[in-house]
């Protein structure tokens, strides 16, 4: 059965929680939560269910877009700052749709312009986020918004992977492509998955070797290794 977003593989559902958790240095737990909702008992012990506060690609298969690894960034750089309130997050978000008529504000090209500034102060004003932190918030979603590479329209077409967690300084050649490697990290320009370096590594190849085969700096064949383990590792 053709899927309704077959039209745009930037929307098609790739990726599981814990590979989105993987890509952007974020717990799986955290992912889960902001793209799927969770459950919690309030104090008098009764059931009760945090909504997600991104619309997901496949929410029955539990399955994420490119688009949503695009807002997860943007929802992991409010983390590095302050701890993320779902609630408070999903009514900015809700406010940011009726301002830009969208399913995915936080990843449209709007969302640059004056889009950051109405989601700042929509969000710092819920939690009582001093002006400076507002400002300092704003910065840092700036700095995360650099790793993603638009398309003349505006539209998300490459994300460059963060080094590490808490840090936009993008991952040396290494990108993720939906229309190269199956939406798998890759080599920048190469299309080279980045696991069959893995691969070649756990195979017993030096990354001496490896990186005179890729023609990369010995240290970014390290970084490519670190990003492919889990968090908890």
């Amino acid at each position: 059965m053709k899927h309704p977003a077959a039209a745009d593989i930037r929307n098609l559902p790739l990726y599981s929680p814990a590979e989105a958790a993987r890509f952007l240095h974020l717990p799986a737990s955290t992912v889960r939560a902001w793209a799927f909702g969770q459950g919690y008992k309030s104090k008098d012990g009764a059931a009760r269910r945090f909504e997600p506060v991104i619309e997901t690609a496949d929410p029955d298969a539990r399955r994420l877009s490119f688009v949503n690894l695009v807002e997860l960034l943007v929802l992991a750089a409010i983390r590095k700052e302050h701890e993320v309130e779902l609630k408070q997050v999903r009514s900015a978000i809700e406010y940011l749709r009726k301002k830009f008529p969208s399913k995915h504000p936080l990843a449209d090209n709007d969302f640059q312009t004056d889009g950051i500034d109405l989601f700042v102060e929509k969000y710092g004003d819920l939690l009582n986020i001093s002006h400076d932190g507002q400002i300092a918030m704003k910065e840092i979603i700036q700095q995360y918004l650099k790793l993603v590479e638009r398309d003349a329209s505006g539209v998300p077409f490459k994300l460059h992977l963060p080094r590490r967690a808490n840090a936009p300084e993008p991952l040396a050649a290494v990108v993720i492509d939906p229309k190269r490697g199956f939406g798998r990290p890759v080599l920048d320009g190469r299309g080279i998955r980045t696991e069959v370096v893995v691969e070649r590594f756990q195979a017993g190849e030096s990354i001496a070797s490896l990186a005179e085969d890729y023609g990369l700096d010995p240290s970014v064949i390290e970084d490519i290794l670190r990003s492919q383990q889990p968090l908890a590792a």
